[in-house]
């Protein structure tokens, strides 16, 4: 409420969350990603882990944040696919690939950090 921006939570039924802004979608795969597609607008700030999803809000000229933090930019999202597809092929491979990171006190200080600096530059954006 501090900056006085709507925020909008979408989940599938697996998850129990009560708020006039939440919307509800099917537990089905891809379901929450593509309802989140559907409703980004330019300007958004789409909060996930997800980097598929992150390149497609950032052709919509949505932005995109971490959970741990980290601003995913444009520029690098060829390079990050790549990686995640390298990974996948290796697993299926019956490699093993590290997992995240477990969550730290330093991912909530970096990600508040990093929403407050988003938010602030794009009502600075809009006053210009």
């Amino acid at each position: 409420a501090k900056y006085g921006i709507p925020v909008i939570t979408v989940a599938s039924f697996n998850h129990n969350i009560i708020s006039s802004r939440h919307i509800t979608v099917e537990s089905g795969s891809q379901e929450a990603d593509l309802k989140i597609i559907n409703i980004t607008d330019c300007g958004d700030i789409i909060i996930t882990q997800d980097w598929g999803l992150a390149a497609i809000v950032l052709s919509k000229k949505a932005l995109a944040l971490s959970p741990a933090g980290i601003e995913y930019e444009a520029e690098r999202m060829t390079f990050m696919l790549e990686e995640r597809e390298i990974k996948a092929k290796f697993r299926r491979n019956g490699g093993r690939t590290k997992g995240p990171k477990k969550r730290a006190t330093g991912d909530d200080i970096r990600f508040l950090s990093t929403l407050e600096k988003i938010v602030l530059r794009e009502i600075q954006s809009k006053d210009t």
